[in-house]
């Protein structure tokens, strides 16, 4: 009951983020684009792991764990695409891991617990 709450409350700010974002118009760029998309997709399973409800087939979900975390990886770390503004100053990347993994990391393990 408790680990559902806390899953929902989750997913809760991560939408409410990318509404945000959305909102005022921050995915600019192709690639920020295709992150909004990739997330709005890994949403779809976390919230399929969380209500314990089937949403398309297992090897789809084992496809979007794989391919969405590749992406958040490339995207995330390597690209630093910054919705398409020049950041004020660089940001070291041993911050960069700690947010992902912080973050991100939950989505990937419910995720994870919903494909395999």
């Amino acid at each position: 009951m408790l680990a559902t709450i806390f899953w929902t409350i989750y997913i809760g700010l991560l939408g409410t983020a990318a509404l945000g974002f959305l909102i005022k118009g921050k995915y600019k760029t192709t690639l920020s684009k295709i992150d909004f998309a990739v997330s709005v997709i890994t949403w779809i399973g976390l919230f399929g792991f969380v209500t314990d409800t089937q949403i398309w087939t297992p090897i789809i979900w084992k496809l979007v764990f794989v391919g969405g975390l590749a992406w958040e990886i490339i995207y995330g770390i390597f690209l630093n695409d910054y919705y398409g503004e020049d950041p004020e100053e660089e940001v070291p990347l041993t911050v960069t891991i700690i947010f992902f993994i912080v973050f991100v990391g939950p989505l990937y393990y419910g995720l994870y617990q919903y494909a395999y």
